[in-house]
């Protein structure tokens, strides 16, 4: 402080530590915004397809294909959406680059495939799961500098992508370690009126959508083969209050399933909003730490197992304002 005062500056001391301070921080923020990643386009062709396939990815600053291998987080968009959605709506760049450079995560790469308005399922319309869940999955460990296991890769979605992420998820745990849906567009028994899931192809017979068809490929059609198998693939829920679609309520019913099968590996996280991108922009940092969190299995303690046994029953308990937490769930 005396050195500030020998060059002029008139304050108290109290007003030279404001100002060191306030230098400090904008030389971190400066430091922050030169740390960003970089963003590249590319495709290939996809033989569930019989297709190309575009996606765009987000390397992290430094990209060395050299070096460590990177984790791998597989984001998709919405119905009718593309390849470009969340870097031009949803802020991902700018929230990713802040997560890495603060150290809450570790380096990894973002690829965000185009997948039309197949809903990234299996159908005869066309084998959408497929070409995302094997053809992309070797395009990107082949192509790009991945760690290319089980949990080296996650996966998320929002709207019909939290639907496809859930069921490439349930469906192929062996390939994933841990997944976000937001605002999922996953209707039991079937979909609203108003929801785009009733044009799709995949979801319809003789041009006209069918209940059957939807169940059919639904995730309770698949949760008793999930919870069959040996792999539990971590899963973070979020939706708007005022959803139109009523995905908060069909968020609800998903995570009271799933937390009674793994109540240490799932969150639900009800916020202020619609179905729209404010709220999956606010979503995603969480959700992203989530994730890591996760993707790594981890052994509960003793202790947590019985507390979480003495507490079976309490189900659902509200939070925060405009949050519900998972709070005391029975194990499975």
């Amino acid at each position: 402080m005396d050195a500030l005062k020998r060059f002029g500056w008139p304050g108290s001391a109290g007003a030279a530590q404001r100002l060191a301070c306030t230098l400090a921080w904008l030389l971190a923020v400066w430091a922050g915004a030169a740390c960003a990643g970089e963003v590249r386009t590319s495709s290939f062709r996809s033989d569930a397809l019989q297709d190309t396939v575009h996606y765009t990815l987000l390397l992290p600053e430094g990209y060395d294909s050299q070096g460590p291998r990177y984790p791998v987080l597989y984001l998709l968009h919405g119905h009718g959406g593309s390849e470009h959605d969340w870097l031009r709506h949803g802020r991902l760049q700018a929230t990713v680059d802040e997560l890495i450079t603060s150290r809450a995560v570790p380096p990894f790469i973002v690829v965000m495939p185009g997948g039309g308005k197949h809903w990234w399922v299996d159908s005869a319309a066309a084998r959408a799961q497929t070409a995302l869940v094997h053809d992309l999955v070797q395009e990107v460990d082949a192509r790009w500098h991945t760690l290319p296991r089980r949990e080296g890769r996650m996966i998320a979605g929002l709207s019909a992508g939290g639907f496809g992420a859930l069921m490439a998820a349930l469906r192929h745990p062996d390939r994933y370690s841990a997944a976000a849906v937001l605002s999922p567009a996953i209707y039991v028994p079937e979909p609203p009126a108003d929801s785009a899931a009733r044009t799709v192809p995949a979801f319809q017979r003789h041009g006209q959508f069918d209940a059957g068809a939807w169940q059919a490929l639904n995730y309770p059609a698949w949760w008793d083969a999930y919870r069959r198998q040996p792999h539990q693939v971590a899963l973070y829920i979020h939706s708007g209050d005022h959803d139109h679609l009523g995905i908060a309520w069909q968020s609800a019913l998903l995570f009271q399933r799933v937390v009674a099968h793994q109540p240490q590996a799932v969150a639900l996280r009800i916020s202020d909003g619609g179905h729209e991108w404010a709220v999956w922009q606010r979503a995603l940092p969480e959700a992203i730490r989530f994730l890591f969190e996760h993707r790594l299995p981890k052994r509960q303690p003793r202790h947590a197992r019985r507390n979480a046994d003495a507490n079976c029953g309490r189900s659902i308990q509200l939070g925060a304002p405009g949050r519900i937490l998972a709070k005391g769930h029975c194990r499975s």
